[in-house]
């Protein structure tokens, strides 16, 4: 059995505090993994890896796919060559979900083991958002998205979910718990999730312990103190408004 890794493109941490350029490009990061999510240079839309293409939900939650040659300053992926089944009955919100997936690794003794989801199903709602870019140096992930970000519904749809978890001790490497990114079936609609109504859904789930970062390498990041990005702005941004049901106009 191959070890699975994550490979994941600079920290949260150094994008919350503003650190949006490039590190490496689209095609270098599929090279890494074929299942993931992300963002894009100056926090151009959200990103969502699957089955080995990149896409880009642009900020009115149209999905592109990405250029070989864009930018990512942020983003975690990997390769699931071993994985688990799922199975979902329906689910109200977003946090019944991430419950239900924290009780599939807790009964599997991962929680403070790394985890990639994908989770295909039925959904009532999908309450979800994007952005569209903001080139600056030093302004923070909140105050970016309090200018760009875009929040909409998709209504009875069917798609894609890729989910991935990474524990509390890891906190500001990436966002501790789940992080859910959507894409449509007929990839023409996604984003970054903040809440769901689902009827029903499977999928697969791996455990993984290897984590290989790839940090910029341009002078500028050491500009960056890594510390400052509070637990409640990680949050806030996570979340939108700080409830789990929606974001900022």
């Amino acid at each position: 059995m191959s070890e699975m890794k994550m490979y994941q493109v600079s920290t949260l941490q150094a994008l919350m505090l503003g650190y949006s350029r490039a590190v490496i490009s689209v095609s270098e990061l599929l090279s890494h993994g074929n299942i993931g999510l992300g963002t894009f240079t100056d926090v151009d839309g959200e990103m969502i890896v699957l089955d080995g293409s990149c896409y880009r939900a642009m900020e009115n939650g149209d999905i592109a796919t990405a250029e070989p040659d864009r930018g990512v300053p942020f983003s975690t992926v990997c390769t699931m060559t071993d994985s688990k089944p799922m199975e979902f009955g329906f689910m109200n919100n977003i946090e019944e979900l991430k419950t239900a997936l924290n009780n599939i690794i807790d009964s599997h003794f991962g929680l403070n083991s790394m985890h990639m989801a994908h989770i295909e199903g039925e959904f009532e709602v999908v309450d979800a958002r994007s952005e569209s870019g903001y080139e600056s140096v030093h302004v923070d992930l909140k105050t970016i998205l309090g200018k760009t970000q875009k929040a909409f519904k998709f209504e009875k749809i069917k798609g894609t979910l890729v989910c991935v978890y990474f524990p509390d001790y890891m906190d500001g490497i990436n966002a501790a718990g789940w992080h859910l990114h959507f894409i449509s079936d007929d990839r023409k609609h996604g984003g970054h999730v903040f809440d769901i109504i689902m009827k029903s859904g499977k999928g697969q789930i791996s455990k993984i312990n290897s984590i290989e970062l790839k940090l910029p390498d341009e002078p500028i990041f050491d500009t960056y103190s890594l510390k400052k990005a509070s637990e409640e702005a990680i949050k806030e941004v996570e979340q939108g408004n700080g409830n789990g049901s929606g974001g900022k106009q």
